[in-house]
């Protein structure tokens, strides 16, 4: 015992005792009690230097570091089996200097840790992409669109575009605090700029945010259990690709929108590393983020809805995973389930809400693509229809003169002209020969209509006025040629399974008049059942056939002016059906003529008219943006295939110098292209080899090293086929930017199979020359995509005024004909 005392050194010098007497008058018992008394009386008076870390109690000395340790040294224990003494583990209070402990623990203490890698991974890439941002100073490829767009929202004016407007909102905000008024008109590609539009401001959206693609590529590697070394070498491919580096040099939404969508699994990621703190901070904050970052993809192009599903799939893999987990309760199960749930619907729901509250609140003047919204929609914003409809009478009545608009799909008016349909059509089936009826997309006199009474002749408005309700059957009169609005038992001119529709002419033939329509209000709660102009979409049933008027989406022939066809259709509930009064005025007069003079003037009579809610106009701009896809162009000299992407068949054109043959074309680096296919191809046989061999018992990976290779196919694989196979089922125009997304997770999944390889050479096979002479090659390879980015430097920049020597030289031959004559 008295060895043992010595042995151990105290902390406590002042004042000095007899330690050795100590020990010799108590007994073990009686210094165990003392032991334990003094250690309660340390807790009362110095809690704070206690750390509890869950069951285990630490002490924070801030003695002299002489303190005797937590458990003794075995030369102690090994002495009687001597119990230790709990009194000489601790310190008074007394003994640490009431300054030094301040000091130890300030009251708000932060830090901040710099990754040097991603630091220089960003500083790089940005160098790339704002080098000479402002050139070249002409609208490069859908600048058309986007910079338009971003002018509209300068001028307040309203705009259709099938995606959505957070990316757009980003740009136009930019060009905001940069100073553009708007003025600018984005006619056509290759127009100069004016030297007011704020250029590089603009494109510097873009060029940040595909910056920030590789310090965020970098790290999700490092994420999945790669190695630094990885991660670098994924983002010095996508640095050093023409295609990503053109993509990010203008105001184009590519990388915006996979910026949002990497950064947003990269969190995800981030958080499964969390699963042992969960509700902490740092679980919240990731979670959050990551739902932000993913419902932000989606805002930016409806394409970031495969990254959102992707993100999903990770969290939904790891919740199964805790539901294996024994030690997690059923309570806390459901309580990760909802509010995992919780905060990946409330954020994505806000945001996507938010963004477009924004969008409609600064977009409230009419423009120019108001005549794809319906009546309501376009009479709510100022100017343009709701100045044509502003003072018109509401309530349509026996006698008012009306334009019949189709409601969703094409805009088109309910049209006829003193034309009749052809005795034959061009197959040799007959026709009624009656007057034509038709669908025509433009403003025009012969538009209008007169609704009345079957059994009245005149076509006014009495007194007292009749309105039209929901149910009543009525007569439709063309304004101009006054003929009813007819359908019979004959096959329509190009839907020849449908009835025709035509205004009623009377040959003294076996074909009596079919004019009779009944009214169906489909929004009757809006109007109290009655037909309003506008606000009320109608079906208009034919009395005899009871088949509903149609607009049939083709289009009549010469002879019918290449208007749309008028059919009547017995499937009713459709959405060709669905009409709605546009321009409503009464009719006043019972003279022809002046009726005519009336329509051609337009007078309108004064009243007040309501704006929709904002949730009415985004239910319809949702339906519209979904329906009426505007990016379908047909036979595009520039479209290439899904298939084409994989081996960079097909480039684009971006842009052409009107003065020189200067020139910018969306080409990729065909090296890491090629290369990337390679490494998609190799990673699945490998994954098939190594899953036929564990079937087999033979395990060539050691289960850490199998588990993160299965798990960078669940993320890396699967994101490229999620990103890339959904092509093969769309029916419009493709190009190769759209191929964008999915490139990326091939370009991840090449350097990750890089990795592979030299593990595969130096710890599988032993090889170490081997592999040395892997990381050669490895370097030679790297040097080969430099020397081709430099190479193809003068058409992704297009600053280069190129001579026809220049384009027609050997050194030229090749390229030319890639992007040109391939085309």
């Amino acid at each position: 015992m008295e060895t043992e005392v010595r042995n151990r050194k105290g902390t406590n010098k002042s004042p000095k005792v007899n330690r050795k007497q100590d020990v010799q008058d108590l007994s073990d018992d009686e210094m165990l009690k003392k032991s334990i008394q003094k250690l309660k009386e340390i807790n009362d008076t110095d809690r704070d230097s206690v750390i509890i870390s869950g069951d285990t109690v630490v002490r924070n000395y801030t003695g002299d570091g002489e303190s005797a340790p937590d458990t003794p040294p075995p030369e102690m224990a090994a002495e009687d089996d001597a119990p230790i003494k709990p009194s000489t583990q601790a310190i008074s209070h007394s003994s640490v200097p009431t300054d030094t402990l301040s000091k130890d623990k300030p009251p708000l203490e932060l830090s901040l840790r710099l990754d040097g890698m991603s630091i220089s991974l960003f500083l790089l890439a940005f160098i790339t992409r704002v080098w000479r941002l402002e050139s070249p100073r002409g609208i490069v490829f859908d600048e058309l669109h986007y910079g338009k767009y971003a002018g509209l929202y300068m001028q307040n004016t309203f705009f259709f575009d099938s995606q959505p407007p957070l990316g757009k909102q980003l740009v136009s905000l930019a060009a905001y605090i940069a100073g553009f008024d708007g003025n600018f008109k984005f006619d056509r590609i290759g127009s100069p700029y004016d030297s007011l539009v704020p250029v590089a401001a603009m494109r510097m959206v873009p060029a940040f945010f595909g910056s920030l693609m590789m310090p965020t590529i970098y790290n999700l590697l490092v994420e999945l259990g790669l190695s630094h070394y990885a991660g670098a070498l994924a983002a010095f491919l996508m640095i050093f690709d023409n295609a990503l580096l053109a993509q990010s040099r203008f105001i184009l939404m590519e990388s915006i929108f996979m910026f949002f969508g990497l950064f947003g699994l990269l969190c995800i990621l981030k958080f499964r590393r969390l699963y042992d703190r969960p509700y902490s901070l740092p679980w919240f904050s990731c979670l959050c983020v990551a739902a932000l970052s993913l419902s932000a993809a989606v805002c930016v192009r409806y394409f970031g809805l495969f990254t959102f599903a992707l993100g999903c799939g990770i969290l939904a893999k790891d919740f199964w995973g805790m539901v294996g987990d024994r030690s997690v309760s059923d309570r806390q199960l459901l309580g990760h389930f909802f509010t995992r749930a919780a905060i990946f619907c409330t954020i994505p729901l806000s945001l996507y809400i938010g963004t477009f509250y924004v969008h409609l609140s600064l977009l409230y003047k009419a423009g120019p693509n108001d005549n794809i919204m319906t009546s309501a929609f376009q009479a709510s914003l100022e100017g343009g229809l709701q100045a044509i409809i502003a003072n018109q009478p509401v309530q349509v009545v026996h006698g008012s003169q009306i334009t019949l608009r189709h409601t969703h799909g094409r805009t088109c008016w309910l049209h006829s002209h003193d034309i009749m349909y052809p005795v034959k059509y061009a197959d040799g089936r007959g026709s009624s020969h009656q007057q034509q009826v038709t669908c025509y997309s433009y403003k025009d006199v012969n538009n209008w209509w007169i609704v009345k009474k079957p059994e009245n002749e005149e076509l006014v408005v009495g007194e007292p006025m009749e309105p039209i309700k929901n149910g009543d059957i009525i007569q439709i009169v063309h304004g101009l040629t006054s003929r009813a609005l007819n359908s019979h038992d004959v096959a329509a001119a190009v839907s020849p399974h449908n009835q025709e529709v035509a205004c009623y002419v009377d040959y003294n033939v076996s074909m009596p008049a079919q004019n009779l329509w009944h009214v169906e209000i489909l929004n009757p709660e809006l109007t109290d059942g009655m037909w309003h102009a506008v606000e009320s979409q109608v079906r208009l049933i034919h009395v005899n056939s009871t088949q509903a008027l149609k607009f049939s989406g083709r289009q009549l022939p010469d002879w019918g002016f290449r208007q749309h066809e008028i059919v009547s259709d017995k499937v009713i509930d459709q959405e060709d059906t669905v009409w709605n009064v546009e321009e409503h005025r009464y009719t006043r007069t019972e003279d022809k003529k002046e009726r005519e003079r009336e329509m051609i003037r337009q007078e309108m009579i004064p009243t007040e008219r309501k704006n929709l809610t904002f949730w009415n106009k985004l239910y319809e701009l949702q339906y519209k943006m979904i329906f009426n896809n505007q990016e379908n162009v047909a036979g595009h000299m520039y479209a290439s295939d899904p298939l084409d992407w994989l081996t960079l068949k097909r480039g684009v054109a971006y842009w052409i110098s009107t003065n020189s043959n200067a020139q910018v074309h969306f080409l990729g680096n065909i090296v890491t292209w090629l290369s990337g296919t390679i490494g998609l191809v190799g990673y699945l046989g490998l994954f098939i080899v190594y899953l036929l061999r564990r079937q087999r018992a033979c395990y060539d990976l050691s289960e850490a090293v199998w588990d993160k290779y299965c798990t960078i196919g669940e993320v890396l694989c699967v994101g490229f086929a999620i990103h890339y196979f959904p092509y093969f089922l769309v029916d419009r125009t493709l190009f190769l930017h759209h191929y964008m997304p999915a490139y990326i997770f091939k370009l991840c999944l090449l350097a990750a199979m890089v990795e592979h390889g030299h593990y595969l050479l130096s710890n599988y096979l032993g090889a170490p020359r081997l592999a040395q002479a892997y990381l050669l090659i490895v370097g030679l390879w790297m040097c080969s995509i430099l020397y081709v980015f430099a190479y193809f430097i003068p058409v992704t920049y297009g600053t280069s005024e190129l001579t026809s020597e220049q384009v027609l030289s050997m050194a030229w031959k090749e390229t030319w004909d890639l992007i040109i004559h391939k085309q």
